[in-house]
């Protein structure tokens, strides 16, 4: 496996200090932008703010308060919505397409040595009435990326989540032959 997806996960730690470079930050949503997506409708669209703008306010308002307590400290925060209609009509499985788009941006941050954490704590509602999106636009997920901090920094019960062994499911739990529940590796 490649160790970009292996070395990737959520941590909440940032570094209060850091920044990420507007060259860094094209990079990262160019990845998103060559995300693969139903008939290459590419769906995902996203706000994003610097730490300081306020856009980062607005979308930092948006969040529920467990995650404002460690997102405070990101370089960026971004809003990955999808839009749900184009000249051809109605699109499926736009929540693919961002999905995709999400995971790019994940990969391509572990790569240029950031982080990332994706967060579906946060009011869609309000992320839609803030930035006045229009009616064809759903904000689904928000997420923090910036550079790793002092875990220190963290509530003690969040210390302990990011020190914690990260866990998947087998695939002998997840991946099936024949029928439901029998496992291709058994």
């Amino acid at each position: 496996m490649n160790e970009l997806i292996s070395s990737r996960w959520s941590p909440r730690a940032f570094d209060p200090e850091a920044t990420v470079s507007d060259h860094e930050l094209r990079t990262l949503l160019e990845a998103a932008r060559w995300a693969p997506s139903h008939g290459n409708s590419q769906p995902a669209r996203f706000v994003v703010g610097h730490r300081g703008t306020a856009t980062f306010t607005k979308i930092f308002e948006t969040l529920r308060p467990g995650n404002r307590t460690w997102a405070t400290r990101a370089s960026v925060l971004l809003i990955g919505c999808v839009i749900t209609r184009d000249d051809r009509g109605d699109l499926p499985n736009v929540e693919f397409g961002l999905g995709l788009a999400m995971e790019n941006i994940a990969l391509q941050a572990v790569d240029l040595g950031l982080i990332a954490h994706m967060m579906g704590g946060f009011d869609k509602t309000a992320a839609h009435d803030t930035f006045s999106m229009p009616d064809d636009v759903r904000p689904l997920v928000a997420m923090a990326i910036g550079r790793h901090g002092d875990l220190e920094d963290l509530p003690e019960d969040l210390q302990a989540r990011e020190q914690r062994e990260r866990r998947r499911h087998p695939l002998s739990e997840t991946v099936f032959t024949d029928t439901w529940g029998k496992s291709l590796f058994g």
